[in-house]
């Protein structure tokens, strides 16, 4: 009786209508769902674009900052003598006459400069460290 039973087969998927309609509706539900995770235009791809937009957008609006304060810098530079004085006086030490350059060191491990000559001895505006 047992080799009877063992030599029956079992319910057959063309058997059972019902659990054949599930498996081929849970199949067209991931076939429906792979773009949308993992294709060209998947959720996963416009949340990348949009983490590189966002960074582009924020290097752009640096950018435009910079190139601002450089036009800014020009515009300055072309009308008054205002901001030629004031960066020969920074970058290249320069001084008036009857001017003295005095320098303020912070803390005792702070190398000194060199010191700047008096401004005696340079006509004006030209004097140099």
């Amino acid at each position: 009786m047992r080799a009877a039973e063992a030599a029956r087969p079992g319910p057959a998927l063309a058997d059972n209508p019902v659990r054949l309609i599930v498996i081929g509706l849970t199949l067209l539900l991931v076939l429906i769902q792979y773009p949308l995770w993992l294709g060209k235009g998947s959720w996963l791809r416009v949340w990348d674009l949009s983490r590189q937009l966002d960074s582009a957008l924020a290097k752009e609006q640096e950018l435009k900052d910079r190139n601002a304060k450089l036009a800014s810098e020009v515009q300055d530079l072309k009308e008054g003598t205002g901001a030629v004085e004031e960066r020969a006086r920074y970058e290249l030490g320069l001084i008036r006459d009857n001017e003295v350059f005095v320098q303020i060191l912070e803390g005792e491990g702070s190398k000194p400069a060199p010191a700047t000559p008096s401004s005696t001895s340079s006509p004006a505006g030209t004097g140099s460290r």
